[in-house]
């Protein structure tokens, strides 16, 4: 087999078994945090974390599939090291960048309702208070 090819069955096992645990480590530790963001809906949060893991996958394994072409044939065993020691760090790169993305949107929605259960008023207004010498 070419040691191209080599190369390119390695990117890809290791590239896709990277974003599988990723998505699966952000998905069960993000549940509770956007039970939070959401407010305590238990339903949402779980539907919105599927679709955030959903979006993760496709972005992320799309990248894969994309940046799986190479430029020169791998001529010998140290062009595998670093052509692989290259696409698999920009593709963990990426995915660490696609990380701190959900999360720093997440942690702006989840202030933003801090933000609104804080100005609400602890007792709904009883009525309007009429002008005194009217």
């Amino acid at each position: 087999m070419d040691r191209t090819v080599v190369a390119y069955v390695i990117y890809l096992v290791v590239s896709i078994a990277l974003t599988i645990w990723v998505a699966r480590t952000l998905s069960r530790n993000g549940r509770v945090f956007l039970a939070d963001v959401l407010q305590g809906d238990e339903k949402l949060a779980d539907a919105v974390n599927h679709l955030l893991v959903v979006g993760f996958y496709l972005v992320n394994l799309g990248f894969v599939a994309l940046y799986l072409s190479g430029d020169d044939t791998i001529r010998d065993t140290r062009g595998i090291f670093e052509a692989l020691s290259t696409k698999l760090g920009v593709v963990l790169l990426v995915l660490g960048a696609m990380h701190l993305a959900n999360v720093y949107l997440l942690n702006r929605i989840r202030r933003r309702g801090v933000l609104e259960r804080e100005q609400l008023p602890p007792v709904a207004p009883q009525g309007w208070v009429g002008t005194q010498g009217a």
